[in-house]
């Protein structure tokens, strides 16, 4: 009976461990990540208007004073409208980690980028200073509706956020 005990701590014991090191392969048997694919990656998109999809829809900006809340998918097509062109960020410190490609789909409108909390700090910077408004705090990002600045990622670092276009 001694040694069932021992063998079942023993085998409780070697899973326990083997589990803090977990690795998941998709598509492969030995996995070099956390997470490991080897094949494509599919990542909600919302926003982009396809009139070939049934209930799509375009991720409109809110009204001055109100912006658009970000807070579902990925990839996302922003689509100000006169009048309507303010998206908000979630908190930063609540979302750590948090990726978002977004992209002004607009071709006459800007799109201002705000954040319920954290600041936005340029890849390479450690001011929180804007890009399109040199010697100032920013509170805001803008996307332009032309130029090379309308697509933009933003990462969390748990406090802030770090941009890249």
């Amino acid at each position: 009976m001694n040694r069932l005990k021992f063998l079942l701590i023993l085998i409780a014991a070697n899973l326990a461990v083997n589990s803090g090191f977990a690795q998941v392969g998709i598509n492969t048997t030995t996995p070099l990540s956390t997470l490991d694919i080897n094949g494509n990656l599919t990542i909600k998109e919302i926003g982009i208007v396809n009139a070939n999809v049934l209930g799509s829809a375009s991720f409109n900006g809110g009204a001055s004073g109100s912006a658009k809340p970000i807070d579902d998918g990925v990839y996302i097509s922003l689509t100000p409208t006169f009048g309507n062109v303010e998206f908000i960020l979630p908190n930063a410190v609540n979302v750590p980690g948090r990726i978002y490609v977004l992209r002004n789909i607009s071709t006459t409108d800007n799109a201002i980028l705000y954040s319920f909390g954290g600041k936005f700090f340029a890849k390479d910077s450690s001011n929180a200073t804007c890009p399109l408004c040199p010697g100032t705090t920013t509170s805001f990002l803008t996307l332009p509706y032309n130029g090379l600045l309308k697509t933009l990622i933003v990462i969390s670092d748990g406090l802030n956020w770090t941009y890249f276009f």
